[in-house]
């Protein structure tokens, strides 16, 4: 049995996290993701969960007593933001590389200088080569259903990669929108008793964890991690079937919108997708062929799928949440760019980076890119890169 109610993106996070009812959660607190951590604190002094929370003096700390946690054996959970994760940055390979189940919230926020509190996704493609999971969502219900499917990826034993849900800062985080949560005790049959892979505290088959590696072996642990992410493919896919079947939501690595017959195509991430998806519901109205690619899975990235999705296309947009400085465009623009390039697709790609710093992403920013779209197919000639809303 299901029920509606009105969360905003941290409460869906907190409450899935007291469903999941972890061994250990440590955090450090930072906008805007503090929340999570005191709704959760709640649920813990009120003995609704029997986790151990671990209130340290930095995410530095947080990450490190999260790798402890779940080299002993515990399932494991946290959350964090912006300079917080950056913060993490030395731990998060240590995490990966050591194959440790656990699951961290990031709630998207720009990166300093100058300090900024508000949304973009510069922290986790930060992160995004250190070998943890990346799974992006676009309201409430998608973080709640995230997490609870992170569990069984990140726990699954030809996976053991920590795995990283994101939910974009106070446009989800701090919004209350209706959503669907699921009983305690079907989230419990769903996720399944914890059973660790290894465990330190097994003084029966006592192990080395983080010894040093020199380079005779070292890259041999590091394609562990590629096989690990390259197994999390089928994994994630599997996982999200099941749920669907189960709860009734279905996900895949990305969602497809309008795409059977889309000649011009948006792709973006996260909470943009309801803003773009609205236009392209207009332009369809006047006749436009228009359509939207929302990536869930960022890591690993479905290539091989993206492409065969926009075989069709005639026009790609990719649209940003973040910066490469320097690269050729946008992250994902350039995740984009190589699938097609891989599948001998030339169809037209332009970057174009949007709500650094939470700046305004409006309709009428997608209906003057459409116009740019549409001037190239008259005259041939568009920018391959430029920024949207920006002050020239």
């Amino acid at each position: 049995m299901q029920k509606f109610d009105a969360f905003t993106g941290n409460l869906a996070v907190a409450t899935a996290m007291k469903q999941v009812n972890p061994d250990v959660c440590a955090a450090y607190p930072i906008t805007p993701s503090t929340d999570i951590m005191m709704i959760f604190s709640d649920f813990v002094a009120n003995g609704e969960v029997n986790t151990e929370l671990v209130t340290v003096e930095s995410e530095h700390s947080a990450m490190s007593a999260c790798i402890g946690a779940a080299l002993a054996g515990g399932r494991v959970m946290t959350a964090t933001s912006s300079a917080g994760l950056a913060y993490m940055w030395e731990l998060l390979g240590v995490a990966s590389g050591l194959r440790c189940s656990m699951i961290m919230t990031c709630v998207n926020r720009a990166l300093s200088a100058p300090l900024n509190i508000h949304c973009d996704h510069s922290d986790a493609m930060g992160a995004r080569d250190t070998g943890w999971i990346q799974i992006f969502s676009e309201n409430a219900q998608e973080a709640y259903d995230n997490i609870i499917q992170a569990v069984r990826i990140t726990e699954h034993r030809d996976v053991r990669l920590p795995v990283m849900v994101c939910l974009d800062g106070f446009i989800i985080s701090h919004s209350y929108e209706k959503m669907q949560y699921m009983e305690d005790k079907d989230v419990k049959d769903f996720i399944g008793e914890f059973k660790p892979y290894r465990s330190l505290l097994n003084v029966d088959k006592p192990e080395t964890f983080g010894a040093m590696v020199l380079p005779n072996y070292y890259m041999e642990f590091k394609r562990q991690v590629r096989e690990g992410m390259e197994n999390a493919r089928q994994v994630i896919l599997e996982i999200g079937k099941e749920f669907g079947d189960k709860f009734g939501r279905y996900y895949s690595y990305f969602e497809e919108y309008m795409l059977e017959d889309a000649e011009v195509v948006f792709v973006v991430m996260s909470s943009a997708a309801g803003t773009v998806k609205h236009v392209v519901n207009n332009l369809r109205k006047r006749g436009v062929k228009a359509g939207v690619l929302k990536p869930r899975v960022f890591r690993p990235f479905p290539h091989v799928e993206a492409s065969r999705v926009l075989r069709n296309a005639k026009f790609i947009c990719v649209l940003d949440r973040a910066e490469t400085f320097g690269g050729e465009g946008g992250p994902l623009y350039l995740e984009i760019k190589s699938a097609l390039q891989t599948d001998k697709n030339n169809v037209p790609v332009v970057s174009r980076i949007f709500g650094l710093g939470q700046r305004d992403f409006l309709p009428i920013h997608v209906e003057n890119l459409y116009e740019e779209i549409e001037a190239f197919f008259k005259t041939g000639k568009i920018k391959m890169f430029d920024y949207v809303n920006v002050r020239e």
